[in-house]
Formats: C-alpha cells, structure tokens, sequence
C-alpha cells in the first residue's frame, strides 16, 4: 500500500503524488524554446519532485521520440555555499561528468570515445572555462561524423540553486547570461531550470547590476482544492476510507494547499491516529490532526521561523496585516513582502492587497514570537474569582466564553501599565499576544483546541475555539475608528452565517491615550456578536508600584 511522503522526493509506486501535469507541459514548451528557467519556491513543496518528473519526461517517449534530442543534466549546489571560488569550480569539474554519465547511464547508453577522453579532464578552473566546456560537449555526446544540426540539445537543471558561494555568483550568472545571447540554435546548454529557495534577487550580489535580466520566471503553485481532493482519493480509492467533505475543505483552507502541510495532515490522519478503516475521517479528527500539527517540530516549520526571525520588519508587516486591518498593497519589488511571499505567508488578495495565504504558518509564527512567559499569568484570575479555567465551562460541557474574555477584558485593566512590560514584546501587538497567551493556557486547561482562520477581506485573523465539537469564532482587531469597529461587526457576521455559527465574540484592542473599555451585545444579519473594546494602558506611572 502506498502512503502520504513527508521526506524528500516522492514516487508514484511508493506515493499518493498529485499529477502536475498542465505545469509540466508548460515547463516542457519553455525548454523547447530554449529558455533560461528561474524557479524559487519555500522549501518541502515538490519542487524536487516536479523536476525529476521533468527529467524523465525528457528520457521517455515521445519526447525522445522528436527529431531534436535533449540530454539533461542534473546538479545541486546545497553544499556549495562555503567553498572558495577555486574549490566551486574544481567541484564543479568533478561533478558534472558524473551528472552527464548518470544520464547516459539512465539511457543504458556508453559515452563516446572523445567524450570519455574529455571527462577525464575537463578543465573547467573558472566560468570562462565552464563555457568553453559546454560549447564543446554537445559534439562530443554523439558519433564524430554526426553533423552539428543533429547534436543533442543540453538541458542543465540545478537544485538548491541559492547554495552557490557569494563570490562566484556574479561571474557566473553573467555567463550563463553570455551563453543565452549566443547562436540560438547551437548554443549549450540550450535551456537552463535554476530551482532554489531564494530568489536570483533576493541572493546578495551586487544590485547595481543584473546578471541574469533573461530569466524565465516559473512558479509552481499550492495544491488547489481540486489537486488536494485528486490526491486524498487515491488513498481513498485503496483502503476504502473517505474523508468528510468538510475535513477537505477545512484541510486545504488551513494549509493553503502547501505540499508538505497537505501530506503531514494525511500522515497523520491516515496512520498515526489509528482511526478504524471503517470509520469516516472526520473534523474531531481533524482538529486532533492540527493540535498535533501546531505543536510537533518539523523542518518546514522551523525553516519558516529561523527565516521570518531575522527581520523584525517581517513580524510587524504580518501582524498588521492579519490584525490591523492595515491595507498593505502587494508588490514583488518590496523585499519585505517579495520574501515573505516566497515563504509562502503571503499572497495578494482580489483588491491586489497582501493576504494571509497559510493560517498554520501565521499561528506557528505567533506562538514562536508570544514570550514563553509574560510574567502576568498569575493574575489571570482574580483572587475573589474562579480558582482555575475549568469554571469556565458549564455542568452541559459548553464553555463560557462571555465570561472567559470579560475576564480577559478584566485581566487588561488589573494589570495596567505593566501590560508594557512584557519581555521582547513590540507594544503595538501586546494585546493580542496576551489575548493569544490567555486562550492558549485556557484551552490545554480544559482540552479544547485552537486554530486560526483567514476568512475572505483583510485585516482578519479569526480564532477559532473547538471543544466537544461546539466552534467559538473570537475575531480580534485594533480600533481605527467608529466605522471600521462598525464593519467589523459585519464581517464577523458573515464568517459565522458561513460557518453555520450563530455567536461570535469580537475583541478590539484600543492603544489611544485615552479610551473607555466598551461591552456591546448586538444582533448583526441573524447573527449575535458580543463586542468588547479593551483599552491597553499607554502610560506609566512616574514611581509605578513594583509588579506582584
């Protein structure tokens, strides 16, 4: 029986693969033409996958069948990124006659005496000599007598393509740039697919110039919903285990169809869990899948935060997005959003505004940045209060989320300016890292769990409350004004009619100087919202009280 792959590449005869079949029909067409292929996707999103698909396309009829002949070639830069540029390049010498006899291996074919000759010692010590290399090979894949117009076409693929040392990078991107504008149909390599993480100008060379203007640019997107249910059905096709439509729905949302995210879900649905063949997999199953999910390490995961790290510029632009309402326009020429885009946050919404793409990575970037301890949680709750956050659920199992979060709501005021204090929290997002830290603690308390959802429009990140199969929506925002707390109202309305939900509780952090904390209950299109407007104290006393 196949399964759902998580480590590297997959296969069909070991995998559940999802056929991309219209992107490679495109990226065959561009190497037809000859084109030079840009690729830069996050990492553990088939990128590998698809290229090894597109190398045996190139191996197999009818494509070999063609009276043009391809020979690809296939490198990976990972473990270059240390090496000097005399040790890139006598690497480079070594490794690309063992990626050319790899091909003619995979072709059960010999390589030809002049061929065998010039591998020995290729002789490639610099990029003018890599050039020289690659105008010379095509004559020698093939007999001697062979005329020029039959010689293979070369197609040169390199992975991990942002693995290339700084210092060579320049010299030879500007060569493979001289090689493109030469003689079109004799030119070697004829195409090129580089495939890396970063893109080309993203990499740090010098951006006074541009040593690779002829790039083709070629994305590989997510997982539709409908590439997502192919994938799913094939598992279902072979065990005879379905999965609820809404799981699927739940699962693509949540995910935003990343390849990695999609398998793990199905890894952990599908084996890990042990729910009986018989059974339909369904949303207490999924919401036991996503807690796991939420907090499991993975490289996908810590890859994504080591990334977002580095720039506090990128924490800023998310949570402004997600909670402010901060119209942020999207464009690739901003590295903030050109980076966090390739990492697959990010996206651009029908108004041509950023958008939250993937909730998962938007809640683990959260819980990475909320301190691990904010030195409140001890006033979590009053001393004439409930002892702990069990009391917060009714003798009917429900929870009581009015109480919860006018308690939350409490909690803000008892703790005043020290609210401030909070160790490496940015003041402009403290309330919502609290209000994330307080929920946290209360739903591993009581065993519910809690999720993040993007619904349509921006400016939103919904969290979701899950306990004995009952969703409590909590939206969050930070006051702009009247009429944006107003339509607030409208849009959690919406979300919960599209939910099914009939109570939704709308939080909004006011950061004014001076503001009124605010409780409304209002009926908005069949819809009740609980609304609470919760001021975050914005001065300090000159000879404050030392902190309990």
């Amino acid at each position: 029986m196949r399964h759902f792959g998580t480590y590297g590449p997959v296969n069909k005869e070991d995998n559940y693969v999802v056929a991309r079949t219209q992107h490679l029909n495109d990226f065959i067409k561009r190497i037809k033409l000859g084109r030079y292929i840009v690729l830069f996707a996050p990492r553990q999103t088939g990128k590998t996958t698809f290229f090894q698909d597109a190398l045996t396309t190139l191996e197999t009829p009818p494509f070999q069948a063609e009276d043009t002949q391809y020979f690809p070639i296939q490198l990976n830069f990972q473990d270059y990124a240390n090496l000097t540029a005399d040790a890139f390049y006598t690497t480079l010498a070594e490794e690309l006659p063992q990626a050319i006899n790899r091909t003619l291996q995979g072709r059960g074919e010999l390589p030809t005496p002049q061929l065998e000759n010039y591998l020995k010692n290729p002789g490639i010590t610099d990029n003018i000599a890599m050039r020289r290399f690659f105008e010379k090979l095509p004559s020698l894949l093939v007999p001697e007598e062979t005329p020029a117009a039959s010689h293979p076409r070369v197609v040169l693929i390199i992975d991990e393509f942002d693995g290339i040392p700084q210092t060579v990078l320049t010299d030879f991107l500007n060569t493979l740039r001289r090689i493109y504008l030469s003689e079109h149909q004799t030119r070697c390599p004829y195409s090129i697919a580089i495939v890396g993480v970063k893109s080309i100008t993203q990499l740090n060379y010098d951006r006074s110039i541009s040593p690779f203007n002829i790039q083709d640019e070629f994305t590989l997107p997510n997982f539709t919903l409908a590439q997502l249910q192919e994938l799913l059905s094939q598992y279902t096709e072979e065990v005879k285990q379905p999965f609820a439509t809404d799981v699927v729905e739940k699962l693509h949302r949540q995910t935003a169809g990343q390849p990695f995210l999609v398998n793990r879900f199905a890894q952990i649905l599908t084996e890990e869990l042990r729910i009986p063949k018989i059974e339909t997999i369904q949303m207490q199953h999924f919401s036991e899948a996503h807690d796991q999910i939420l907090k499991e390490r993975n490289t996908n995961i810590e890859h994504l935060i080591t990334n977002i790290r580095r720039d506090p510029h990128f924490e800023t632009t998310l949570m402004r997005i997600a909670f402010y309402g901060s119209n942020i326009p999207f464009t690739l020429h901003n590295e903030i959003i050109s980076e966090l885009a390739t990492y697959g946050i990010l996206t651009h919404g029908d108004d041509g505004m950023c958008q939250i793409q993937n909730p998962i990575y938007l809640h683990c970037i959260i819980q990475a940045f909320k301190p691990l301890i904010n030195g409140l949680e001890d006033e979590y709750l009053p001393e004439d209060g409930p002892i702990d956050f069990t009391e917060y659920i009714t003798e009917t199992g429900e929870l009581e989320m009015h109480a919860l979060i006018e308690n939350f709501k409490n909690f803000i005021a008892r703790a005043g300016f020290r609210v401030l204090q909070v160790p490496d929290t940015p003041q402009e997002f403290v309330g919502q890292y609290l209000l994330f830290a307080y929920l946290d603690a209360f739903v591993k308390i009581v065993r519910a769990t809690m999720y993040l959802e993007v619904p349509t429009g921006k400016g939103r990140a919904d969290l979701i409350i899950g306990h004995r199969g009952r969703k409590y929506v909590v939206e969050t925002k930070v006051w702009r004004s009247e009429r944006v707390y107003e339509n607030g109202k409208q849009q959690l309305a919406a979300y919960l009619a599209s939910e099914g939900e009939t109570d939704g509780y709308y939080i909004v952090f006011d950061y004014r100087q001076r503001s009124e904390p605010r409780v409304e209950i209002d009926t908005v299109a069949g819809r009740r919202i609980r609304s609470y407007v919760i001021p975050v104290v914005q001065e300090t006393p000159s000879n404050p009280p030392h902190a309990r």
